[in-house]
This record gives C-alpha cells, sequence and structure tokens, in this order.
C-alpha cells in the first residue's frame, strides 16, 4: 500500500508540472547534450509498429484507409489478446541485429494506447482480454539490456472527440473540438509515459503534418518533458526543420539531404543529431499481403549509407497480432547482425566523414581512423577520396587487415582495388590518419 500511495502521490505531483512552458530560449541541459552525443553512437535502432490494427493485417493506416467508423474499429480491442508477446524474444531479437535502441508505438492515429494510461479506458489494459502492459514488459527488459527504449506518440487522433479529426483549423484550433482538452489530454499521457516507464530515453512525435496550421503548444509540451526529464531527447516527423525545443532531427524514408518521398520538401539538415526511417518492407504496421522485403545487403548499404551521412538508421517492423515476430524479418535481420559483429566498428561510435558521398560509397570516421564503405564496385582500379587534408599513414582492409596500396595526393587519396578481394555487400577500407 505505501509503495502504491508512493506512485500515486508521484504520478500527481508531475501531472501538476503539465502546465509548464518553456521561458525564453530552450538551452538543453548538460546531460541532455550527454544523452544527444550517445544516441548518435548507437546508430542502429529498431521501429516497432504494434497496435490493434495489426488484427487487420492491412497496416496501421486501416481504419483510415478502409473508412472504418471510428465505433466499428473499437471492437478490435476486445479480441486483441496477443499472448505470444515476450519482451525478452523482442529485446534479443534487436540485440542479435546489432540494434542498440527501441522506438515503439505508444499511441497511433487510431487514438488505441498500447500502455496502462489512466487518461482513457482506450488502452490495452483495459479495453482488451490481454489486460496486461507490454510496454512496461519491454521497458524493464530494456533496462536489463542496456538497449535505450524511446516511445513513437502521435499527435494527430482520428476518433477523440476533442481533437475533432477533419474539423477546420480557425485561430490555431479545431472549430469543432476542444483543443485545450486534448492538449492536456497528450501532456497527461506524455507525464505517465515519462514518469512510470523505466529509463525511457527519447520522445519521436509524428501527426503535425495533419494540422500544419494548429497552435500544437510544443513549447507546453516539449518544456513538460524536459521539466520531469531533461535528459530527454525530442524529435517531431514534422518534416520541417528542426523546432525551438527539439533534441533530434529525423527524416521518414529518406537519406539526410534526399528527397524522394517528397517528405523532406522542406526539411533542411540542421545541427542536432539526425535519424533516419524506413520499412523492412514497403508497410509499417503489419501487413499480411507485403512481400517486399528488403534484403539483408540493402539494409546494410542503407545503415552505411545513413551513417556516412552523419545519421543513425531506425528500421521499422510490424509486429504480428499475436506478439511474434515473422520470420521473414528474424532470418534477415540475423544476417545484418553477424555482419555487424565483423564490421561494427565501422559504423557505432562513429561520425559521417566531412566527405560527401561518392559515386563508390560513404566514409565514416571515429577520430583518427576513418572507414572507406565501398558498396558500389568502381569502374577504374581506385576509388578516389577527395578533399583529404589529413595525412594517411596506413591504408588495410577492415577485414583480414590486408594491407592496401594508397596515393596521396593534393587533391586527395587514391585507394587502389586491384588485386583486393571485393566484398559483395560492402569492401571496408580502415585508414589512419595522423
Amino acid at each position: 500500500m505505501i509503495r502504491k500511495l508512493t506512485l500515486t502521490f508521484a504520478l500527481f505531483s508531475a501531472l501538476a508540472l503539465n502546465t509548464v512552458a518553456q521561458t525564453g530560449p530552450y538551452v538543453p541541459t548538460a546531460d541532455n547534450l550527454a544523452a544527444r552525443k550517445k544516441f548518435q553512437e548507437l546508430k542502429f535502432g529498431l521501429f516497432i509498429h504494434w497496435g490493434i490494427y495489426s488484427i487487420l493485417g492491412a497496416g496501421e493506416w486501416v481504419m483510415y484507409e478502409k473508412k472504418i467508423p471510428y465505433d466499428s474499429y473499437k471492437r478490435l480491442a476486445g479480441f486483441f489478446n496477443p499472448q505470444e508477446f515476450n519482451a525478452k524474444e523482442w529485446v534479443q531479437f534487436a540485440k542479435k541485429a546489432g540494434m542498440k535502441y527501441i522506438t515503439i508505438t505508444s499511441r497511433h492515429h487510431d487514438g488505441f494506447s498500447m500502455f496502462g494510461t489512466k487518461m482513457s479506458p482506450y488502452n490495452i489494459v483495459d479495453a482488451t482480454p490481454y489486460h496486461k502492459d507490454p510496454l512496461m514488459e519491454l521497458a524493464k527488459e530494456c533496462e536489463k539490456e542496456g538497449i535505450e527504449l524511446h516511445f513513437y506518440y502521435s499527435l494527430l487522433d482520428w476518433g477523440r472527440p476533442d481533437y475533432a479529426f477533419g474539423s477546420p483549423i480557425v485561430d490555431g484550433k479545431p472549430q469543432n473540438g476542444d483543443w485545450d482538452s486534448y492538449i492536456k489530454f497528450m501532456k497527461d499521457q506524455l507525464t505517465e509515459l515519462i514518469t512510470q516507464y523505466p529509463a525511457v530515453k527519447g520522445i519521436w512525435f509524428d501527426g503535425h503534418w495533419e494540422r500544419k496550421n494548429a497552435n500544437w503548444h510544443y513549447d507546453e509540451i516539449y518544456g513538460l518533458i524536459h521539466k520531469l526529464n531533461p535528459a530527454i531527447l525530442v524529435g517531431n516527423n514534422h518534416h520541417l526543420e528542426p523546432i525551438e525545443g527539439e533534441d533530434f532531427q529525423m527524416f521518414e524514408k529518406d537519406l539526410p539531404g534526399a528527397n524522394t518521398t517528397g517528405f523532406s520538401g522542406e526539411s533542411k539538415i540542421g545541427k542536432l543529431p539526425l535519424e533516419t526511417c524506413e520499412t523492412i518492407n514497403n508497410s509499417w504496421g503489419f501487413n499480411i499481403t507485403d512481400r517486399s522485403f528488403k534484403s539483408s545487403k540493402q539494409i546494410i548499404h542503407y545503415l552505411v549509407n545513413a551513417a556516412g551521412r552523419d545519421a543513425n538508421f531506425l528500421l521499422n517492423i510490424g509486429p504480428m497480432p499475436n506478439g511474434k515476430i515473422q520470420s521473414e524479418f528474424t532470418d534477415t535481420l540475423a544476417i545484418v547482425g553477424n555482419w555487424m559483429q565483423k564490421n561494427g566498428e565501422s559504423v557505432y561510435n562513429t561520425r559521417g566523414s566531412s566527405m560527401p558521398p561518392q559515386p563508390w560509397g560513404v566514409m565514416t570516421a571515429n577520430g583518427k581512423t576513418l572507414y572507406a564503405h565501398v558498396t558500389t564496385s568502381p569502374a577504374q582500379a581506385y576509388i578516389f577520396i577527395p578533399q583529404m587534408k589529413e595525412k594517411v599513414t596506413k591504408a588495410v582492409l577492415l577485414n583480414g587487415g590486408t594491407a592496401v596500396k594508397f596515393k596521396q595526393q593534393p587533391e586527395g587519396v587514391f585507394i587502389y582495388t586491384n588485386g583486393l578481394a571485393m566484398d559483395p555487400v560492402d569492401t571496408i577500407v580502415k585508414l589512419t590518419v595522423n
């Protein structure tokens, strides 16, 4: 009883902070700056989209795309019962793949909370026969295994009356909703996620783009998060340049600097830590008909190209409604994990090189050690690294340590590939510089 009262008092104390707004420019604390630096060193994360939409096997937008009435869609909660979910298995899957952090959907656009919230009965503990909190189990297992945990949180809600989806925005608010009520609801839920779940390291917002002209009260929301825990990293998938109070910048389905999806047209690369996210097939949530699985080579190339651009790579899977991860994902990521075991030093703890991407690949750097990732075989018997100012003292293949011939000129460094056994995935040349 004492423990329960203590937790209740702690929650109400935290909720009392939900009116906090940032005063003046956001100044990250020393703990926050340290968290940013560590985040940049992790490089590879697991994104998880999982919810009651998984039952229908048609992705996380199925309610919207199939025009399912909200009251009908809500019935899915009555038979969402993922008895085969095992937090330990999920975390071990991520670790085996070489991933250092997990970002999971705590609440998606359908408004269903995948955690035991007190702010709405529409949650996995109260509304399903499962009656357990998988995010609490996952948080405890991540803390035990040294995996960082971030929570995805949707700003958009298709069902709540106070959000009033589809309502015109007038003076920054939905004309037919109760915006103050919705903002308070979000702040209260975020307070729960930050104060009750152990070792949460980040909040990943999504949905801003549905109401670009709304007043989202980010000064209050970001201010509250940093008040509750200054070290927590805040990011927002708004497809814009970073907003005051954010701690990392994300890019959806594109590498930083690219805009093949059209999402990044208004998003110039800033000075914050960077992250790019992509799906392992073509879907975020479980999709039973989506067989467009990326190969281990494609995933490794995406990871390496992100690292060469100084960004983390967050790779998404959509677990099945029973809580299991399908074998196509586990098999492919086991191969990626084996590659990372052998080549991880060229990715983890590195920073993107100042050299822009080249036709043959990219470079990563860790102090006085540089790594040339040759992911496309050069047409000539060499690769050229332009604008190399540091003096190269040694060049070897990362795998095997075979010496590699090179010549340094004022315009750059020539790395000769003739006679080398080129790796079909990524030939990595490790350079030591003065």
